[in-house]
């Protein structure tokens, strides 16, 4: 593999991840707010609305091979870590699977930062 087919190999890989961590942000976003106290979901709500916007926005920035993708990327892995903390502590599906989405997506992005 030469340096530009690995280059863009990596980038597909955080791509991937951060698409998967919107989406999983979404719908545990919106599943939250269904739950009998809504009230104690709030924390969770507002993390995965600020995880799925910074993702929006990393992936997009990264897509573009902006110039300040790599400052973007250090707020992005920040927020998934926190997102993931907050799920993580809560037994829904829906939280587990964010949880594991923003994980997954911390990962992707620690390994992508030059």
């Amino acid at each position: 593999m030469n340096q530009s087919t690995a280059s863009a190999t990596q980038n597909q890989q955080v791509l991937d991840a951060l698409a998967r961590c919107i989406a999983a942000c979404e719908m545990c976003a919106t599943a939250c707010l269904h739950e009998d106290d809504i009230k104690m979901m709030v924390p969770c709500i507002r993390l995965d609305r600020d995880c799925a916007d910074i993702c929006r926005l990393t992936h997009a920035f990264i897509a573009r091979s902006s110039d300040h993708a790599q400052h973007v990327l250090k707020e992005c892995i920040e927020i998934c870590q926190k997102c993931a903390d907050e799920c993580g502590q809560h037994k829904h599906d829906h939280c587990k699977q964010c949880a594991d989405a923003c994980r997954a997506c911390v990962e992707a992005c620690k390994s992508y930062q030059k």
